[in-house]
């Protein structure tokens, strides 16, 4: 497909005037948590059990993942981060708070449920140091039912504490069970009531979060919701006018992988964005969490009074930079002003 380009372009200088405001942002995670936990060895024989790899063990890590990543993701680039969500009162959780420690994020809305395990990832890659890792299989532990009541309550009685004090929220929802109707009704209307930025990166049911700022889908999510396959400009500007008119938010980012980005706005024409030119020449690694990246970058400069163009290309160069790494990854605002040009 051949989109339309823009033809104003922000300059280099304009987007990292932006990205140093985000030092100091006060940004709200709200979403499901979960452990990204990595195994890694090196490929040592063929099992005589079967007709499978045998790994040396050489690396395991966790890595937070889910709303998590989008938490460690606005950190990276200099916010003051606070998450809410639940994970499960055992060792992975406790690994996982580990983790998330490390990155200084404010853990208070983070709540332990004896009864609930905490959703983990694991992911095998085999690989050396002289060869590239190759992702072998995934395995998922993640329970999908709602939160607990008393989760849900405590939750909802942090988030409400906090909104005052922060400049944005960011919804991440994994349809992993925490963001239920509840924890929606309870914090978008007052957070725009309060005039914070409200973006939600979900998985689906985007008409659930109704005047939000801006929703950050991809293509696949995007289709599912309107029930429209994208082949041409004039489904994909179809299917970006009914997701603003559903959901009544003020703006809507549709990542489109290897096609880049589009950008739908309230009385305003469609901005596509190709991928960003930096990327162009450069093997993608890993596309794990790219979403996450452009939420976060998208949310927080938006706080930094970017408009929603700049924001996109923000996010846009962002998402460029984190596909080139295995595993969840995230940038630094030297990094991200790195690579702009005009």
């Amino acid at each position: 497909m051949t989109l339309d380009t823009p033809t104003s372009i922000p300059t280099a200088s304009t987007l990292r005037s932006l990205i140093r405001s985000f030092a100091g942002k006060h940004v709200l995670v709200i979403g499901d948590m979960v452990s990204d936990e990595y195994i890694i060895g090196n490929p040592a024989r063929i099992s005589r059990e079967a007709p499978v790899l045998i790994l040396d063990l050489t690396e395991e890590r966790i890595v937070p993942g889910g709303a998590c990543n989008v938490a460690v993701n606005t950190r990276s680039l200099g916010s003051d981060t606070l998450l809410a969500g639940v994970v499960g009162d055992d060792i992975a959780g406790r690994k996982l708070r580990e983790a998330i420690a490390t990155w200084n994020m404010n853990q208070d809305g983070v709540i332990s449920d004896k009864d609930r395990p905490t959703s983990t990832k694991t992911r095998i890659l085999a690989g050396s140091p002289q060869i590239v890792q190759q992702h072998i299989v995934r395995v998922d532990r993640v329970d999908t039912s709602d939160i607990s009541p008393a989760s849900k309550s405590q939750m909802l009685d942090y988030i409400g504490r906090v909104l005052p004090t922060i400049d944005a929220v960011v919804i991440s929802d994994y349809a992993n069970g925490v963001i239920s109707p509840e924890i929606i009704e309870n914090c978008v209307p007052t957070a725009r009531s309060l005039n914070k930025v409200v973006v939600v990166d979900s998985h689906g049911s985007f008409s659930r979060f109704q005047g939000v700022t801006a929703l950050t889908p991809n293509q696949p999510e995007a289709e599912a919701e309107i029930g429209i396959t994208i082949r041409t400009q004039a489904e994909l500007n179809e299917v970006g006018r009914r997701l603003l008119e559903r959901s009544n938010a003020q703006g809507v980012l549709i990542t489109r992988g290897s096609e880049g980005m589009s950008l739908f706005e309230v009385g305003k024409i469609p901005l596509h964005l190709p991928i960003y030119p930096h990327a162009f020449g450069s093997e993608i690694v890993d596309t794990n969490g790219a979403g996450d990246t452009v939420a976060a970058t998208f949310t927080l400069a938006l706080t930094a009074g970017a408009s929603m163009a700049e924001a996109a290309y923000l996010a846009n160069a962002a998402a460029s930079l984190v596909v080139r790494r295995m595993g969840c990854a995230s940038n630094t605002p030297d990094e991200l002003m790195g690579i702009l040009h005009e």
